[in-house]
Formats: C-alpha cells, sequence, structure tokens
C-alpha cells in the first residue's frame, strides 16, 4: 500500500476545533478521556470489592445504583477516537506495531517509561479535575479560567522535563 501525506497541522487544527464545536452543540459537553480509565476502574472495582466501592467517596458515586458508568458517552468517545486513529492510519499507509522511545532503552524499557508516564498523566489529570482535551481544549474553548492555567501548567512542565530528559532521547 502507498503512503499518503499526514495532513496540515494547521487543518489539523481548524477540523479540531470544528469536531469540538459540533461536540458542543450535539451532545452539550466537550471532548475528554479521562474519565474512562476512571470509569473502567471503578467497574472492575465493584467487581472485585463492592461494598469497599460502594463506601468510596470517589468510585461510590460512579456505580452507585442506577448508575451504569460503561454506557456513558466518555467511554464511546475514546473507543471511537481509537477506532478512527486506527483506521486513519490504515488508510493513509502509516499503520505500523512498534514501541516507541530512546533508542538506548530495550522494548522493555521503552515500556516501562510510557507506563511510567501514563500512571503520571492520569494522575495529574484525576487531580486537576481533567486531561489535556476535557480541561484544556474544552475548558479553554468555553473560556475557563482552570482550562488557560490548566494549559498553561502543562505546557511549562512539559518543557522542563523535556529539557531535564532530553539526553536520554539523543
Amino acid at each position: 500500500m502507498t503512503t499518503r501525506p499526514i495532513w496540515n497541522a494547521h487543518l489539523a487544527g481548524v477540523a479540531l476545533g470544528i469536531v469540538l464545536l459540533v461536540t458542543f452543540l450535539a451532545t452539550g459537553h466537550g471532548l475528554g478521556a479521562s474519565g474512562t480509565p476512571t470509569a473502567l476502574a471503578a467497574v472492575a472495582s465493584k467487581a472485585i470489592a463492592p461494598a469497599a466501592t460502594a463506601a468510596n467517596d470517589y468510585l461510590g458515586p460512579m456505580v452507585a445504583e442506577g448508575s451504569a458508568p460503561l454506557s456513558s458517552w466518555i467511554i464511546w468517545e475514546v473507543i471511537g477516537v481509537g477506532l478512527g486513529a486506527l483506521i486513519a492510519a490504515w488508510w493513509s499507509g502509516h499503520l505500523r506495531f512498534r514501541i516507541e522511545g530512546p533508542g538506548r532503552f530495550s522494548g522493555l524499557g521503552r515500556l516501562g517509561i510510557a507506563l511510567a508516564g501514563g500512571i503520571l498523566s492520569g494522575f495529574g489529570a484525576r487531580v486537576s479535575a481533567g486531561c489535556t482535551s476535557g480541561l484544556g481544549l474544552s475548558g479553554a474553548a468555553v473560556l475557563a479560567t482552570a482550562g488557560f492555567v490548566f494549559l498553561i501548567g502543562f505546557f511549562v512542565t512539559g518543557i522542563a522535563v523535556g529539557m531535564a530528559t532530553r539526553r536520554i532521547w539523543q
């Protein structure tokens, strides 16, 4: 299969803005993703320890009687994003299965770095009450102060960590 060029970053940014606007108009809320692992954790926790989960102030309301965390919009959004990305990569001829990361680490080391980064990002998303798409894009789109504070902190932290770890990527 021949490869097709990836989208221009400016065109992709405009398309993302249109998708965000349509999402607000169609559903009443913006984009997000970090609620998905939280909903999955709540369901798994209820299956393993139902009494402890129900008594937990954080997870309990998510699995309370009458709630259905797996039918939440955010679960279906993340599934759609994953499938859309897979289809787009395949269609463009860029679909490859590989483990990215610094060349000085083995595949297992790269997976460890990715896991650590994912855990830190997930923790940060829950502490800040949103991820880069939920709090950053959607929050800033409605001019929420928290969205702008989050984006500034996100970029400053990213630059600092990038500078501190740049040697392992060379």
